[in-house]
């Protein structure tokens, strides 16, 4: 007995009518609750959310705090 490849696709594991792509996308469109995401891939949508939300959090920590109202720009404005 031969190996099956091993794919990633759930297009084979779903018995459609004709296999066709049109049809499978039917169905998809129809039975939405049927169609769920593998679980290695919400592991790996998981993992990279909390690694942008990291990254997002040192980026803000080292950026330097910018004065808005600063004493500077209203002294500026006085002399005139």
């Amino acid at each position: 007995m031969t190996r099956r490849k091993k794919t990633r696709s759930i297009a084979d594991r779903v018995t459609i009518r004709t296999g066709r792509r049109k049809d499978y996308k039917k169905w998809r469109h129809e039975n939405p609750d049927q169609v769920v995401s593998s679980r290695r891939y919400l592991q790996k949508k998981r993992d990279q959310r909390k690694l942008q939300a990291a990254r997002k959090l040192e980026r803000q920590k080292d950026a330097p705090t910018l004065d808005v109202h600063g004493a500077a720009s209203s002294d500026e404005g006085e002399g005139r």
